[in-house]
């Protein structure tokens, strides 16, 4: 079976973004020391799930981030150009963005049938609401947290839609130098 992968900028207090539209402006641009940590994870994954919210914005981004071969997104927008792409939304009726899936069911259900389907694993990088969704239902087998030198007071936190206390095992961490901290967690099975 395949794993759901997240892959998430947190703060110290465990926020994940800030204000009505996702903002993170305050994430230490560090992409020179976690690029390769983040390409790799990328590489390991061949679906990609996107809340509505986020896929606005998202998606436009990363098309654009193609056509920019001197970017230093382009190697990740490469991975993602190579992705299938699955939109979790309850509005739209079709997707508008090409190479894009739409999921309208149950969360839990149109996970697992991804979960089922041969390939490598899948990774999602939010946006908050969902990933809090994904969270609280327990459907996130494996989490990379780069944790952020910074404290923020409020938010969106990452385990808020929690029923029950869910525990991790770590696998990994690692310290760059900009002060971010990876945290890299598996779902604890007995």
């Amino acid at each position: 079976m395949k794993k759901l992968k997240l892959q998430m900028q947190i703060s110290l207090d465990g926020f994940n973004s800030t204000g009505p539209n996702d903002e993170q402006k305050w994430v230490t641009w560090a992409w020179d020391e976690i690029k390769q940590d983040v390409l790799d994870l990328a590489y390991s994954c061949d679906t990609e799930l996107i809340g509505r919210k986020l896929a606005v914005d998202y998606i436009p981004f990363w098309t654009e981030a193609l056509t920019q071969p001197e970017s230093m997104m382009y190697e990740a927008a490469k991975i993602k150009e190579g992705q299938k792409k699955i939109v979790f939304t309850k509005t739209l009726d079709k997707s508008v963005w090409e190479n894009t899936e739409l999921a309208k069911g149950n969360l839990s259900d149109e996970v697992y049938k991804l979960k089922n389907q041969s390939g490598k694993d899948i990774i999602v990088y939010g946006g908050s609401s969902f990933v809090a969704d994904l969270v609280g239902a327990n459907l996130i087998d494996e989490f990379y947290l780069f944790v952020n030198p910074i404290a923020l007071g409020q938010g969106v936190q990452l385990f808020d839609k929690l029923n029950e206390w869910q525990q991790l095992t770590l696998v990994k961490t690692k310290t760059f130098d900009c002060g971010i901290i990876l945290l890299h967690y598996e779902r604890y099975n007995k």
